[in-house]
């Protein structure tokens, strides 16, 4: 049996791991979904002041007040940042961190500084026009639009995020990574689904900051083709990958 601490994304709260929580406590694994600060259904905590270092406590109190021990932290997409944070402060606590479509900044760089100019400065606008300057609104979660994020979404799926989705704090996208030296030589893995690993390996050995801690000793890779929501597209699948990757390092 294994300790799973799973940690959404933007906008989106425990309940979107709900397919893959279900048949991981059916194989016999301790599975803790969480809800941070001022999403879903806790938006009612959401200020100017939530940012990384908020998200990163939440994380930390699950597993502390758990007094959770060997947990695989299982992170997707915009919450990397906070999961990276919290196994940072708790390294004696984590089995390993899996990235699902995501992975860990270096210090310096913020969530923010992944997108292109031209999309970083169209988020910033909708931060400022719809958002009151310190919200991400809730994207519309379209699939003409944005095909292959939302690829594999069944359109039942697609309302369930529209509806249940809230706006996420700014300052979970803007607040700069601050990383340990050394970093914790904490065991990691990348399940890749919207980016091949390919891709991921070349610019990491390349030196592209957005990559460079995705690479070298102590990495294991799969890949989950499909959108970049798996926990809803591919559930029992992704919950697979992360039985096998429970195994002891």
């Amino acid at each position: 049996m294994a300790t799973f601490v799973l940690v959404p994304g933007h906008w989106l709260g425990a309940w979107v791991w709900d397919e893959v929580a279900a048949p991981l406590r059916a194989a016999g694994h301790d599975v803790h979904a969480v809800s941070l600060t001022g999403v879903a259904e806790r938006a009612g905590e959401a200020s100017p002041d939530v940012d990384v270092d908020t998200h990163a406590d939440d994380t930390v109190r699950v597993i502390e007040d758990g007094d959770l021990t060997d947990v695989v932290l299982v992170v997707h997409s915009g919450g990397n940042m906070a999961a990276t944070a919290a196994a940072d402060r708790v390294p004696g606590r984590i089995a390993r961190v899996v990235y699902v479509d995501s992975g860990p900044m270096p210090t310096g760089l913020a969530g923010i500084d992944f997108h292109d100019p031209e999309t970083r400065a169209a988020l910033e606008r909708r931060v400022a026009e719809d958002g009151d300057g310190w919200m991400i609104p809730v994207p519309p979660f379209d699939p003409s639009a944005d095909p292959v994020n939302l690829e594999g979404l069944s359109p039942e799926q697609l309302a369930a995020m529209r509806r249940r989705g809230t706006p996420q704090p700014f300052g979970t996208a803007t607040q700069r990574a601050a990383r340990p030296v050394p970093i914790p030589d904490t065991p990691r893995a990348l399940i890749a689904s919207t980016i091949p690993l390919g891709v991921v390996r070349q610019a990491a050995e390349a030196g592209d900051p957005m990559f460079a801690l995705m690479a070298g000793p102590g990495w294991t890779y799969r890949e989950l083709p499909t959108g970049h929501w798996p926990m809803l597209s591919r559930p029992r699948d992704l919950a697979a990958l992360l039985d096998e990757l429970s195994a002891p390092a």
